[in-house]
């Protein structure tokens, strides 16, 4: 049985800067299932509940729990391999109406990459089809796989011109907008599958993010104070 943190606990005794979500889970059995595969491998794993304190069906609304697992993010890769690995699916027992069996080979290899997109049965179940077709796929060229797909997913995004014009005029113009923008757009970053965090934006945009940032902390006080004056 693996334990459960709740919100503050997290806070307060789990202040681990290098675990990252690996997985979200809306049922506990499950989370506790993947939990314990990965903690019978020497995996570290925090489980985090963040369902309402409140059983929201008293005021009339249904939410599903909210499971996060943290693992170090350094562990990416090899707790994604180890889960795959855990599941020893044999083909004769699969439905043949599955949709998988439909797919290509070069279908199956795209989504042998996207470990993101996909559960660890379609993973598994992917792998072996294709070795039932006579293509034999390693760990290693599945890593290789990936690392392509990290790349791609690594490339940073570009903010459209509008936006850093509405930024810009925000801040110059003392709205707080500006600056709320400026911070996203210099301090964003995206998690990768393999657990590595990178920023969002390109360099130059992330520059704009911290220009229109600077500009509305010097701007907004100067704005409070020629209200003030003229109140």
């Amino acid at each position: 049985m693996v334990e459960f943190y709740n919100q503050s606990q997290q806070h307060s005794e789990m202040m681990e800067p290098n675990y990252s979500v690996f997985k979200r889970f809306s049922d506990f059995n499950q989370a506790q299932e993947v939990a314990k595969t990965l903690k019978d491998n020497n995996i570290q794993v925090r489980l985090i509940n963040n369902s309402p304190p409140v059983d929201s069906t008293f005021f009339g609304n249904t939410h599903q729990p909210q499971l996060e697992l943290k693992i170090p993010s350094t562990e990416f890769e090899k707790a994604q391999m180890i889960l795959e690995r855990s599941l020893d699916i044999d083909l004769d027992t699969v439905d043949k109406e599955h949709y998988l069996f439909e797919f290509t080979d070069d279908e199956l290899k795209e989504l042998l990459s996207k470990q993101d997109e996909w559960g660890e049965f379609d993973i598994s179940l992917a792998r072996k089809i294709l070795n039932s077709r006579g293509e034999e796929i390693s760990d290693d060229q599945i890593t290789i796989l990936r690392q392509k797909r990290i790349n791609e997913l690594a490339e940073p995004e570009k903010t459209g011109k509008v936006w850093l014009v509405i930024g810009y005029l925000s801040s110059v113009l003392g709205g707080l907008l500006g600056v709320f923008m400026g911070y996203f757009i210099w301090s964003q970053q995206k998690t990768l599958p393999n657990g590595t965090r990178v920023y969002s934006y390109t360099a130059s945009d992330r520059k704009h993010g911290r220009n229109m940032l600077l500009i509305g902390i010097i701007v907004f006080p100067l704005w409070l104070i020629y209200a003030f004056l003229i109140a």
